[in-house]
């Protein structure tokens, strides 16, 4: 039986080195995959990277973006053996739901890989359904300056200054981010 998997994380714990291993792993068994991430992220620009240098080439998805007949369309061509999706906290919840129902009726897995929550501490609309409707949720640890368990995303200006007020997404990696335990993440913002 197919699965809705999601694995999230903070910045910095290897969300997308994980999908790409997940996606060798089938190929290397002779399985097709679909690879998905989000337009939104520029840095991208329709590749799955890596931190760590990795990376392959992916389909780029947008709110408006059909993932059931784009995926049910691939694989009435050539039968898929996994779709994956990166980036998945941008993706709406209709899209979610249309993740779901690749599992559920068409039995193909699906692996979504994206951050729980925001600059801010709040969930991106994306996640919170995955949080809701997976089969499967697994939580990727990425490391606090402390030792601690990261599991926040600090938003910093260019002089490295915490920024907490502006819009839910603003692209950016280790400039612009820093993963930290909720303790370090409140003490930043001085909370």
């Amino acid at each position: 039986m197919a699965k809705l998997y999601f694995y999230y994380a903070s910045m910095n714990a290897g969300k997308s080195s994980s999908l790409l291993q997940a996606d060798f792993n089938y190929r290397e068994r002779g399985m097709a995959t679909m690879l998905w991430t989000a337009e939104l992220d520029t840095r991208s620009a329709g590749m799955v990277r890596s931190r760590i240098g990795l990376e392959e080439g992916a389909h780029l998805y947008t709110p408006t973006t059909d993932l059931l007949a784009e995926v049910r369309a691939q694989h009435n061509k050539a039968p898929l053996g996994c779709v994956l999706v990166d980036e998945a906290q941008f993706l709406t919840e209709e899209q979610v739901w249309q993740l779901a129902s690749l599992a559920d009726t068409v039995g193909i897995p699906v692996l979504c890989y994206g951050l729980r929550t925001d600059f801010q501490g709040k969930l991106f609309p994306g996640s919170a359904v995955l949080l809701g409707i997976a089969d499967a949720l697994v939580e990727l640890k990425a490391v606090c300056h402390c030792g601690r368990k990261a599991t926040m995303n600090l938003r910093v200006a260019e002089d490295g200054e915490p920024v907490s007020e502006g819009a839910q997404t603003e692209i950016g990696g280790n400039d612009r981010y820093v993963a930290l335990c909720r303790r370090h993440f409140s003490e930043a913002l001085g909370d």
